[in-house]
């Protein structure tokens, strides 16, 4: 019989999670495949450093959406709802793990900032919990269409020598639009456009700072 995880286990194991995915030692699932199997083109510098950027931010992201997950799962209400984040949560390591790797191929590297972001995502997770499992969902519906629009202006903006980030961005999208809509079907409540705004404003001070740090 599987026993029941103590409060103090909680906290040790999200502390263990949030730990390795900051420091980018979370570890890769076998079924992870990695979707840029194009040829990598011989980019210019300043290319590679527009991709870079690029892909530093998306990294980010999915540092965020890993507090975000964790944070909702830790004050979720139904084991539906913990389900559905945890499974969520599986492709955005996915992801995490896919931006990580395309980041070395392009000699960059991560985020300094992500600790902090990783922190504020899970505050704003567990208190999105708070309010109950059908705002919990709502939020991750608007937070995915965010994301599906963010990643449609990297797609925009990447180099066109570069199909190996093209590759995984049209990967990742693909997944957070079934987040989103997975969300929605799963009695997500649909936020007001003013939320959705302030969202976005978060989203770009985000953005904007993880760019060049």
């Amino acid at each position: 019989m599987r026993r029941s995880l103590s409060l103090l286990d909680e906290v040790i194991k999200h502390v263990d999670v949030g730990l390795k995915t900051v420091t980018g030692s979370l570890p890769a699932n076998p079924r992870f495949s990695y979707p840029a199997d194009s040829s990598d083109e011989a980019l210019s510098r300043a290319d590679k450093i527009r991709s870079s950027q690029l892909m530093r931010i998306n990294h980010c992201g999915e540092v965020c959406a890993q507090g975000l997950y964790h944070g909702q799962s830790s004050t979720a209400r139904s084991k539906e709802t913990r389900k559905h984040l945890a499974a969520a949560a599986e492709d955005e390591r996915k992801h995490l793990i896919w931006c990580q790797t395309r980041l070395q191929e392009l000699d960059s590297h991560t985020s300094f900032l992500n600790p902090i972001w990783y922190a504020a995502s899970w505050m704003t997770g567990a208190v999105t919990g708070l309010f109950g499992d059908k705002i919990s969902l709502g939020f991750i519906a608007a937070t995915e269409e965010e994301v599906c629009q963010h990643l449609d202006r990297h797609l925009d903006e990447l180099p066109s020598a570069d199909d190996r980030s093209r590759a995984i961005i049209d990967a990742m999208k693909a997944d957070e639009a079934h987040h989103q809509q997975d969300a929605i079907s799963q009695g997500g409540t649909e936020f007001p456009a003013a939320i959705k705004r302030a969202m976005a404003l978060q989203a770009k001070v985000m953005t904007e700072t993880t760019r060049w740090v």
